[in-house]
């Protein structure tokens, strides 16, 4: 049996680290308050990444840090006092794309894994050749690789491929945009991007603006979707499988990882018993994510170069189809009473959806509601609110509820 595939999964905080686990993933990656873009995400304190590492390993999971920033002198400042943090955590590795940050770590934290980030625009198999000299053991390829592109590159390198299978593209090739720079003076690679490529922009022609009103362009791109060619790359063997979003809600890390831990894991039970992998339904999954999505998916650069259908020109923008309202804490199977954190509004008699790691999508309607106390209520207004509803099957804790 081949080594199986890595679900590499987001995180934003400890919550949401946990979530992707439970729902799945072998791997979590997460930013430090120093050393890693996405400065608004919340990131973890030392004290965070040791308990995400104590959490993993109950789990059989890995951490990985980020540290990709392209550095300037004054973002060096505790570059080795971190990495013997990371260290000393029990990280399995760091992500980097400053050549200076992998020789320091090899140096003085050598037990930490040393990963290429996609900010170094990895597109050919020459480059990995010489990043494999200088001690890296996984690259993150360049998001502008196609399908046949990285089955080449993995004949021809010993690191290991990891790859983006879902998630957020960049407009420009991956750590290269300056387009944040130049319009907001907030830096895209040491942490600030402010997205401007995803900006509504009118159109001129010299002083002449040719759209119409309340019509505008933008430049950015679709979101990646990679069901579809995800059998493909696991018949590659590429080692990891990446999610983007650690700005992504709790509920987007759950049903997105859910989606392709269970596709993987048919993917493996199928070539277990040589069955025919077209009978799986793909629809099913891409209506999945769809529930958790909020902008419109594409295929990226799977199949080459990207055509007019993969870039976002206006508003135009996808909705979440189901809402979610809430996370079970308990269930009581004497009385069918489940406990639950609320999340978004619902009321009595509404229909309803549960799901969780290993519960199918199941219907059923609010029959009865309850506060804390077991006083009857007829609305859940009160986000994080405590709360009591009947459900007629059992659930788990981390299942979650959605609205249809």
């Amino acid at each position: 049996m081949r080594n199986k595939v890595e679900l590499l999964a987001p995180a934003g905080d400890l919550e949401k680290l946990k979530i992707a686990i439970i729902y799945g993933a072998n791997a979590v990656y997460i930013g430090g308050k120093k050393f890693s873009l996405r400065a608004r995400a919340s990131n973890f304190t030392i004290e965070n990444i040791r308990e995400a590492c104590a959490f993993a390993k109950e789990h059989g999971a890995k951490i990985y840090v980020t540290m990709n920033i392209i550095p300037h002198d004054e973002d060096l400042d505790g570059l080795e006092d971190y990495l013997l943090e990371l260290e000393k955590a029990q990280v399995t590795g760091i992500i980097v794309s400053s050549l200076y940050i992998a020789k320091v770590a090899q140096i003085v934290a050598p037990k930490l894994e040393c990963h290429l980030s996609t900010q170094a625009s990895v597109t050919n198999s020459l480059a990995i050749k010489e990043y494999e000299k200088l001690g890296f053991t996984r690259v993150v390829l360049a998001r502008e690789t196609s399908l046949e592109q990285i089955k080449k590159i993995k004949e021809k390198v010993n690191a290991e491929l990891e790859v983006f299978i879902h998630g957020g593209l960049c407009v420009s090739y991956s750590g290269r945009c300056m387009l944040s720079n130049h319009l907001t003076n907030r830096d895209a690679n040491r942490g600030g991007c402010a997205h401007s490529c995803r900006w509504n922009y009118d159109l001129y022609d010299r002083d002449n603006k040719i759209n119409p009103e309340g019509f505008y362009f933008n430049i950015g791109s679709k979101d990646l979707v990679g069901i579809r060619h995800l059998f493909s790359l696991l018949d590659i063997g590429v080692a990891s499988l990446k999610i983007e979003g650690r700005m992504k809600s709790l509920y987007y890390i759950a049903t997105v990882v859910r989606c392709y831990k269970q596709l993987i894991d048919k993917y493996y039970e199928y070539v277990d018993n040589s069955v025919d992998l077209k009978g799986i339904d793909l629809e099913y999954f891409y209506k999945e994510i769809g529930k958790a999505e909020n902008r419109l998916m594409s295929i990226g650069f799977f199949d080459g170069a990207p055509t007019c259908n993969e870039q976002l020109y206006n508003i135009r923008s996808e909705t979440p189809t189901k809402e979610f309202i809430g996370i079970v804490l308990d269930y009581d199977e004497k009385t069918n009473i489940a406990t639950i954190e609320q999340r978004n509004y619902f009321e009595l008699n509404d229909k309803v959806e549960f799901f969780g790691p290993t519960l199918e999508n199941t219907e059923t309607t609010i029959t009865e509601l309850y506060d804390e106390n077991f006083t009857p209520i007829e609305v859940a207004r009160h986000p994080l609110q405590i709360l009591k509803i009947k459900v007629p099957f059992e659930l788990k804790k981390y299942d979650m509820i959605r609205k249809i």
